[in-house]
């Protein structure tokens, strides 16, 4: 069964800076793409940012020039370096991972980790 461990959320004022990371797990787990998406309260699940395993990466208007995605392949594990956090940000932030043994419209998801950015 394919797992998504999420970490490295947390309260962070305006400006600042956190690192998430979320190692995936699971028989045969062969990931052909990972990434983020969050959701704030009374909101719908959106996009952050997602990276293919040959390292093509996408990434929502709000989050581009300020957040980074990167993939270890080896490690099973996809990171987001988030820097000069905004209010807006607050959310909770879920990994997602498409496996090459999936189905068409197949995704995993993480349980989650939140995100607040509060002065």
């Amino acid at each position: 069964q394919v797992k998504l461990v999420e970490s490295g959320g947390g309260l962070v004022h305006p400006g600042g800076s956190l690192k998430l990371s979320c190692v995936g797990s699971g028989s045969g787990f062969r990931a052909f793409g990972m990434g983020w998406h969050r959701q704030a309260p009374g909101k719908e699940r959106e996009l952050v940012a997602m990276i293919t395993d040959g390292g093509s990466t996408v990434y929502a208007d709000s989050a581009k020039e300020r957040f980074t995605i990167s993939i270890d392949n080896a490690k099973n594990t996809v990171n987001l370096q988030m820097n000069n956090l905004k209010p807006e940000d607050t959310a909770i932030y879920y990994c997602s991972a498409r496996l090459y043994s999936d189905g068409p419209g197949e995704m995993h998801w993480g349980q989650g980790t939140q995100v607040t950015v509060s002065s």
